[in-house]
């Protein structure tokens, strides 16, 4: 087939540019050459593009290409995806396996324990011949963890019972696990998988018990070691990611509750066999687990692989955010292999010491409440970060962590073009906000962004905040006034004024707060609100009754993110595309 020439767009050419990406070439710093040729192998690593020659000359990029991979080409991990089924009678079962298949799931967890009236020989064939999936069945007792109080006895001769007619695996307790494989070892069907499992409840143990455990359970010869174990901090799962690298057996290693979310999703990266993903929202078998939508398509988990980049937000609360969804739905769109996590972190020092530094860790956004505290653990921070006192951007590079605030651009960006634009705002003069009476609600990160683009552009600021001596300290920072918020609905110096809510007040899921009366409003031009979890919030609908413009905290949250995004990937921030994923939320 004669090979198709063409010219790569302005993404392409920027991450080709030594200037951009000297890691990628290995050029000199003399930026004088003719052409760089570019091997076919760099070319499809990073672009998905299977071709014969790349050539990059000091005006254009040209490549001939055999062909464009399309998304349904793309690499698919080996990791299967299983949903647990915990119906309470056997049509109940029947009925979750075909949403499963339909959700996208590769096996199905039976959960025998929850079956009312369990008979293993009026049932077990039934599930077995009539499942779309491949089956797993676990008969889980109550001191593991599971419903199960009766016999022993009972329940294994169940999942021997369930291995003889066709289950394609079983799980077994450790405790239990060396008789029971013993007993079976003769009638073991050759496919037939045995999973010996573990699970801690309380925390998770040191690398050094973990490997322990990891011994103990290869030695009563199972065929996939599984291992779940609690986090009560988010850097107790790197030591999971440890044990699952250098694991010489398959290995399926998960960290419950939401602070061990990113074991569900990275085990693709890790080596991990298999993840469990709830067909439902909530309804789950152990704490933290995903659904197998959110699995596919919100975190793409079939590309994640070996040298998928690791992004993500840290902060508390989290699982309110949309940077998952639309991070996550640029990279896929535009081939970047990265995925992006909601990182519940309550330690920012330890969250930093467990991943900053590993392979493949891109850099992560900061909310509340560590925007703060995170500039002091940054080793360089930009001097626009240094200036406001917080920052919403970490980013690792040799060694050393950089942080940035894309908050107050893309803010003060929101706001003005909800004034009608700005015609020069480089140094403030021509701005809409120039001369404003602009009232900041909250003295945090986020409120020192506000505060500090609004003086840049020529606003005169006022700080409200619930503890007056912060409102102080921020307002002396910016030249400004300060009041309690006990004071904002009573504040009234004159019409026109500019309302900034930074605090979480109104989010999801206390979305009946706000910050100030409805009456109050009345004093405002424009209303703007970070909280963006709901999009109008009970501020911005009073607001809007009263007359004033309202600019969502959507809106900021773009805009913030078009920086955020070139740091992350080295790539310009493809806007259009930003604003497309988030046009239907």
């Amino acid at each position: 087939m004669m090979n198709q020439k063409i010219q790569i767009d302005g993404q392409l050419r920027f991450l080709l540019n030594p200037i951009n990406n000297s890691r990628l070439i290995r050029q000199s710093s003399s930026l004088s050459f003719k052409s760089i040729v570019f091997p076919p192998n760099l070319i499809h690593k990073q672009f998905n593009l299977t071709c014969s020659s790349a050539t990059l000359t000091s005006n254009n990029i040209s490549v001939d290409v055999d062909r464009v991979s399309s998304c349904s080409e793309e690499v698919r991990n080996s990791t299967l995806i299983c949903a647990p089924l915990m119906g309470e009678t056997v049509d109940e079962m029947l009925s979750l396996m075909n949403k499963a298949k339909t959700s996208g799931a590769d096996v199905v967890e039976i959960r025998l324990d929850y079956i009312n009236n369990f008979d293993p020989y009026r049932d077990l064939e039934v599930l077995i011949n009539m499942c779309p999936l491949p089956t797993l069945f676990t008969y889980r007792p109550k001191w593991e963890g599971g419903q199960y109080e009766g016999d022993e006895n009972t329940r294994l001769h169940a999942l021997q019972l369930a291995m003889e007619l066709g289950a394609d695996y079983i799980d077994v307790e450790l405790q239990v696990a060396h008789e029971f494989i013993s007993s079976i070892c003769e009638k073991k069907p050759e496919k037939f998988k045995v999973i010996v499992s573990s699970h801690n409840y309380n925390n998770t143990p040191s690398i050094e018990d973990l490997g322990i455990l990891v011994a103990k359970i290869e030695a009563t010869g199972a065929d996939i070691v599984k291992i779940a174990t609690t986090a009560l901090d988010i850097s107790d799962v790197a030591r999971m990611f440890q044990i699952m690298t250098h694991s010489q057996v398959p290995i399926i290693g998960l960290v419950m509750t939401e602070k061990g979310l990113m074991s569900r999703i990275l085990c693709a990266k890790f080596g991990g066999y298999l993840t469990f993903g709830t067909i439902e929202a909530g309804k789950v078998s152990a704490p933290g687990q995903p659904t197998v939508d959110d699995l596919l398509n919100l975190y793409n988990f079939r590309q994640i692989g070996r040298d998928t980049k690791i992004l993500g937000l840290i902060g508390n609360p989290v699982s309110h955010s949309k940077a998952a969804f639309m991070f996550n739905k640029a990279f896929k769109k535009v081939g970047f292999n990265g995925v992006y996590l909601p990182l519940l972190v309550d330690n920012v020092e330890k969250f930093l010491k467990a991943y900053a530094f590993t392979p493949d860790f891109a850099g992560c956004s900061c909310t509340i409440p560590h925007k703060e505290e995170a500039l002091r653990l940054c080793d360089e921070v930009d001097p626009v970060a240094k200036s406001i006192g917080a920052v919403n951007t970490i980013i690792p590079s040799d060694g050393k962590l950089t942080g940035y605030n894309t908050d107050y651009a893309g803010a003060i960006s929101a706001i003005e073009i909800g004034l009608g634009g700005a015609q020069n705002t480089s140094n403030g003069t021509g701005s809409p906000l120039a001369g404003k009476l602009f009232v900041v609600v909250g003295a945090g990160g986020a409120g020192k962004a506000l505060a500090y683009g609004a003086k840049i552009k020529g606003a005169r600021v006022v700080i409200a905040n619930r503890t007056y001596s912060r409102a102080k300290e921020l307002a002396d920072m910016v030249g400004g006034d300060a009041i309690s918020l006990a004071e904002l609905d009573m504040y009234h110096p004159e019409d026109g004024m500019i309302l900034a809510n930074t605090t979480s007040m109104g989010m999801q899921p206390k979305i009946n707060e706000t910050p100030i009366a409805k009456n109050a409003l009345k004093g405002y031009a424009l209303v703007f609100d970070a909280v963006y979890t709901p999009k109008m919030t009970r501020l911005l609908l009073d607001a809007e009754e009263a007359g004033c413009t309202v600019v969502t905290g959507l809106d900021m949250f773009i805009l913030q993110a078009y920086e955020q995004y070139e740091r992350f990937t080295g790539l310009p921030a493809p806007k259009e595309l930003l604003w497309e994923i988030m046009s239907g939320y």
